[in-house]
């Protein structure tokens, strides 16, 4: 286990632990059932045991969460006996979907859905019906739920000061060692594990593993006999190692590169998965690959860039037809064009060019097209092309087909808001001449 100063991580979280218990009247945490706030909720319940004290739990249940991750929480859950009000929500939020391009967001618990959830809602879970949150609204945001349940916990305890213990490592990301470090943020007495949660003039998160490794996680699980979530075995012998491996909705940006895993471990569970959230087999198959976006491509050496571009497009069809469609004919026309400027005939574009020159679209190359596709360029403005009348009608007609498109903020793309906001127009006016 990592040792500074003297001092193993595991005995310097137990302190930082305690001196919130010393200085905090109301201390939540905020619980997701991985690796880290696991060990983390232990520990805090070790504390509260030892100075007779009570504490919260906040979950944020997304529905499409392995069942085994479900049924651990529940575990812990009725195990801690320091706890005194577990808020476990399941209420309606827009989650990220990176595994489709056309349905960007999605909404987990949504009452229209209900067939198609993933599994039953807990009994006890707050939900739409039992709602005790009043700046609760349908959809909102992850990111916007939790600032707003920060400051409810606040106004319900008085305004006294209340910590929000948060389960994350510096080493795990640059965004989580930026919350750490950042100069810019107000501590706790100087603590430089805390953070007070603006605007809020009482509330902070507290950080007591923010030092610890991947590896000072699973020492301390079997050194001290801690429950742990057994999923992660199970990953680990599917083979993510212990650095890989991530849970909560598996549908996010990061969370998608164990799709792959969710049909392996939860294969009784996949079926109802594919039916709730679109793209999800696409994702389940190439979702470790730049197929999905990823900056840093996968090809692999064997293929040339020209068969990497056919096996992409090939791959695309497998989900839409008219997608693969799309991007064939446009990228026909790319090879005319060049024909027809230069002589360039199709046997004699070169599978990768001088990247300079590729970048300043002044070449023709196979990489150019295989970099297109793996960015899901619609448009394919990496190939030189604007957007046409065609291609908008094109996407006009498959947003058509899909009627939870007609959200502008489902989407980044400012082509896309444009489009879906047009077409719901168009769609409200031909309602109305009926």
């Amino acid at each position: 286990m990592k040792v500074y100063n003297d001092k193993n991580v595991f005995d310097a979280s137990l302190e930082r632990i305690e001196f919130a218990f010393d200085n905090f009247e109301n201390l939540c945490v905020s619980y997701s059932g991985g690796k880290d706030s696991t060990v983390m909720i232990q520990l805090v319940n070790m504390v509260a045991k030892k100075k007779n004290r009570k504490f919260d739990v906040l979950f944020i249940d997304m529905e499409a969460q392995y069942l085994m991750t479900i049924e651990h929480i529940k575990t812990l859950k009725n195990k801690l006996e320091c706890i005194r009000d577990f808020y476990w929500v399941a209420l309606p939020l827009s989650l990220r979907n990176a595994v489709s391009v056309f349905e960007p967001r999605w909404i987990c618990w949504e009452k229209s859905k209900k067939e198609k959830w993933v599994r039953e809602m807990p009994e006890f879970a707050i939900n739409e019906d039992n709602n005790i949150f009043p700046f609760f609204r349908y959809a909102m945001e992850f990111e916007e739920f939790v600032p707003e349940f920060e400051k409810w916990y606040e106004e319900k305890y008085n305004h006294t000061l209340c910590g929000h213990f948060v389960g994350i490592r510096c080493d795990e990301s640059l965004n989580r060692f930026r919350t750490i470090v950042s100069l810019k943020k107000e501590r706790f007495k100087d603590k430089p594990w805390t953070t007070r949660n603006k605007p809020l003039e009482k509330s902070y998160s507290i950080y007591p593993i923010y030092d610890w490794r991947t590896e000072d996680d699973w020492i301390a699980t079997f050194k001290y006999d801690l429950e742990y979530n057994y999923v992660y075995e199970l990953m680990y012998k599917n083979g993510l190692s212990i650095h890989q491996q991530r849970l909560c909705q598996p549908f996010g940006d990061d969370q998608k590169n164990g799709l792959d895993q969710y049909r392996a471990i939860e294969a009784e569970n996949w079926d109802k998965l594919l039916k709730r959230v679109a793209g999800v087999n696409f994702g389940n198959i190439y979702c470790r690959t730049s197929a999905l976006g990823n900056i840093k491509s996968e090809k692999p050496d064997h293929l040339t860039w020209q068969e990497w571009a056919l096996y992409l497009l090939e791959s695309i069809g497998i989900y839409n037809k008219k997608l693969e469609k799309h991007y064939a004919i446009k990228i026909k026309k790319f090879f005319t064009y060049w024909e027809e400027k230069c002589g360039c005939t199709l046997d004699m574009i070169e599978d990768e060019a001088d990247k300079k020159m590729e970048s300043l679209k002044i070449v023709p190359s196979w990489r150019r097209v295989a970099r297109a596709l793996e960015r899901n360029d619609f448009f394919l403005t990496r190939l030189s092309f604007g957007e046409t009348k065609s291609d908008v009608q094109y996407l006009k007609e498959m947003i058509y087909g899909c009627n939870n498109l007609y959200d502008e903020n489902s989407t980044d793309s400012k082509p896309l808001k444009r489009l879906y906001n047009k077409v719901k127009e168009e769609m409200e006016n031909e309602k109305n001449e009926k």
